[in-house]
């Protein structure tokens, strides 16, 4: 667990969570991060609240932030809220857009029980607003890296909006197409290839402004 925490203070945590386990989960004898948190915090001696700010996908690697006591999960979520908590994500896609950069603007519905969610027309019942901004870092012929900005947290958005406009993750067997699997397959992408590598936010404490990130070059060896 130490080496997953990248900064800890009195009322807050960075973690960088591997891919593959769930942020939080119900399910009994599932591996979870909070639950390895408040076990952590136990271990010490602490308090073992652990406020849930924001998650990621299970298959997805990258930066979160938790909060130690009720009142900086509440200011910590009214950043996420106001747009002072932010997060940047790097992405690999198959395909390579047209532009340099763009906005996705949709309407999901999720569907619980099967874990997924579905572009659907905004008149849907159940359906929310969804969009993000993406700029271009890098590509070949077949192939884009990234910079994704999520303007609004709905289940499994990324992965839905960037598979709905022609461009699915490499990785992701879930909404992914018959040529970006086929892509994953040849370049060893074996899972899905969206990483949170930056979060920045102002301490709910002090107000100073602060910025985390992890290297993604890890996502140039396709190149």
């Amino acid at each position: 667990m130490d080496k997953m925490i990248m900064y800890e203070d009195h009322v807050l945590l960075v973690v960088h969570k591997p891919a593959g386990i769930a942020t939080e989960t119900a399910r009994i004898g599932q591996a979870d991060l909070v639950s390895e948190l408040k076990n952590y915090r136990k271990k010490k001696g602490e308090d073992t609240y652990i406020g849930v700010v924001h998650r990621l996908d299970q298959p997805v690697e990258g930066l979160l932030v938790f909060a130690k006591d009720g009142a900086t999960a509440k200011k910590l979520s009214d950043e996420l809220q106001r747009g002072i908590l932010t997060k940047k994500y790097a992405a690999l896609v198959a395909g390579v857009p047209q532009t340099s950069k763009g906005v996705l603007s949709d309407y999901l519905l999720k569907d619980g029980r099967a874990n997924l969610s579905r572009v659907v027309p905004k008149e849907t019942r159940g359906a929310k607003a969804a969009s993000l901004c993406w700029r271009m870092l890098r590509h070949d012929e077949e192939v884009s890296l990234l910079e994704i900005e999520l303007y609004t947290g709905r289940h499994h958005q990324i992965r839905v909006q960037m598979a709905h406009a022609g461009f699915p993750l490499l990785g992701d067997f879930k909404y992914g197409s018959e040529l970006s699997k086929e892509l994953s397959d040849r370049l060893s992408v074996g899972s899905t290839a969206l990483l949170a590598y930056q979060v920045r936010l102002e301490h709910p404490v002090t107000g100073e402004k602060m910025e985390f990130s992890l290297n993604f070059d890890k996502f140039n060896i396709i190149f």
